[in-house]
């Protein structure tokens, strides 16, 4: 079975009927692993025996008619903890780190009866934005394999897409949920900051990350992120409120509905024309449905990416201080003091990357230069939030394209890194506000996909599903599948 043709919907129904077991499931998703992903390059540690043991117990105990992610599989990515199983955030300072609890997100799906089959690539400790700063191997894009799944999450965004698995899991900092999906032609929801707990996610930006799912479909993604939300005691940061149901009201439509376009994002000179048409393309079929579309103004979009860049960097540079080479991880051999543990221990384990963004971070942070960047970073994310939330009095969601560009090649952007970070400005706002906002793809350019993101209120995903849902009904390009072409 490939999962490019089922949703989970369609899945339960064929353990409930038994047209199918769980065991033969979980038996296909390794067929389909071994089939394809030496060419892909999704996965970096499987879950065998344990997932078809747990498809087995499934099987025995009865598939539960009224739980609709019982028995399926899902992919995590590897900076989400897992229990007995090896967790890397793609580093070579983690490449032999194996946990002993389970983080949040995973506890709950294994409450809800989904199996993990493994762990997914990233770029080191989720920095990056296409899977090539993996210290363990290079992802590739399914859509065409010379080309970059996107990253951070370019491992569960590439494994959904060439059907390996129905569902994976992603974190979001800067836009690594949604610019995968984007590049591959998935639908990404990264929530509202504090709907997800993030217990168990390894920190990059602590005050930016989110956890959120990766499917197929609108209402796919909806079923995962009412299974993985809610409040957590073990996260201060855990959102306090009720968790509603995201599928409810999805086949409301769009009439009625106010859709911002915020006009700093539809540059056209700065951006793939193909990529504004099909937003627009699509605002239009919005209007057709029974939408008000109403152009409106982020003017502070602009400070996005250094005022990201600065805060996120600061974040990981305090975050990675853990990693020492003392208590766990990767330690040198080639020391001869206290110091040279810390110093050769995290010069060899940290990749470019990571070693460039903690020095970004720490300089942010020394003493003399806290007012000039870090102090003026936070005053224009306040400043940022601020334009989010006055546009949000006037409008229900806002919709705009997900990224500049579609998919590049592997190696084009590695050795530019302000070109890597540039590529993130259409998502980058969207994290220092702490607002939800969702990838769905809207078309193509050289049989690439191009995403658009919908952007909600805080806390309020239901709008943004519903008024994905109907874009979704209206279209087919999430129908569409990949070729696999190109590569070496």
């Amino acid at each position: 079975m490939n999962f490019l043709a089922h949703t989970l919907e369609e899945l339960h129904e064929k353990l409930v009927n038994k047209e199918l077991t769980a065991v033969e499931l979980m038996e296909s998703v390794y067929a389909n692993i071994e089939e394809t992903d030496e060419r892909v390059g999704a996965f970096l540690t499987l879950n065998k025996e344990e997932a078809l043991a747990a498809a087995r117990e499934a099987d025995e105990q009865g598939i539960d008619p009224d739980n609709v992610l019982s028995g399926l599989p899902v992919g995590i990515k590897d900076n989400i903890s897992t229990k007995g199983i090896r967790t890397t955030a793609a580093s070579k300072i983690l490449e032999e780190f194996v946990p002993v609890y389970d983080a949040t997100v995973v506890e709950k799906l294994k409450q809800a009866g989904m199996i993990s089959v493994g762990k997914l690539n990233l770029d080191e400790f989720a920095m990056g934005g296409s899977t090539e700063n993996s210290a363990l191997k290079v992802t590739r894009n399914p859509w065409d394999l010379s080309k970059v799944p996107g990253g951070s999450s370019g491992g569960s965004a590439a494994a959904v897409a060439a059907g390996q698995i129905p569902v994976s899991l992603g974190s979001d900092t800067g836009g690594s949920i949604r610019q995968p999906a984007s590049f591959t032609g998935l639908v990404g929801m990264k929530p509202t900051y504090g709907r997800v707990s993030r217990y168990g996610l390894i920190a990059f930006g602590s005050s930016l990350d989110q956890i959120g799912p990766f499917t197929r479909t609108v209402k796919d993604n909806a079923l995962v992120l009412n299974v993985i939300s809610g409040t957590d005691d073990r996260d201060g940061t855990s959102y306090r409120g009720d968790t509603p149901d995201f599928t409810e009201g999805i086949e409301e439509g769009v009439k009625g509905l106010r859709i911002g376009v915020p006009k700093e994002y539809f540059h056209e000179d700065a951006k793939e024309t193909a990529i504004v048409e099909s937003v627009r393309a699509a605002l239009e079929l919005y209007k057709e449905m029974g939408a008000e579309i109403v152009e409106v103004s982020l003017p502070h979009s602009k400070y996005g990416i250094p005022a990201y860049y600065i805060i996120a960097s600061s974040e990981a540079s305090s975050n990675l201080q853990r990693f020492d080479g003392i208590r766990y991880g990767y330690r040198s051999e080639n020391i001869g003091s206290l110091e040279d543990i810390y110093v050769k221990s995290r010069s060899e384990g940290f990749g470019l990357e990571v070693k460039r963004r903690i020095m970004l971070g720490t300089f942010s942070l020394s003493s003399g230069f806290y007012d000039a960047h870090f102090k003026k970073a936070a005053q224009a994310r306040t400043l940022i939030r601020q334009d989010f939330e006055k546009t949000f009095e006037d409008v229900d969601v806002l919709v705009a394209p997900t990224t500049t560009s579609t998919a590049f090649e592997i190696g084009g952007k590695i050795d530019d890194p302000l070109a890597m970070y540039m590529a993130d400005v259409l998502t980058v706002p969207v994290n220092l506000a702490g607002v939800p906002s969702l990838s769905i793809p809207c078309g193509f350019s050289e049989d690439m996909p191009i995403g658009m993101q919908i952007i909600g209120k805080h806390f309020d995903e239901q709008t943004i599903y519903r008024t994905a849902y109907a874009y979704e009904k209206a279209t087919d390009h999430h129908e569409k599948k990949p070729s696999f072409k190109g590569g070496e």
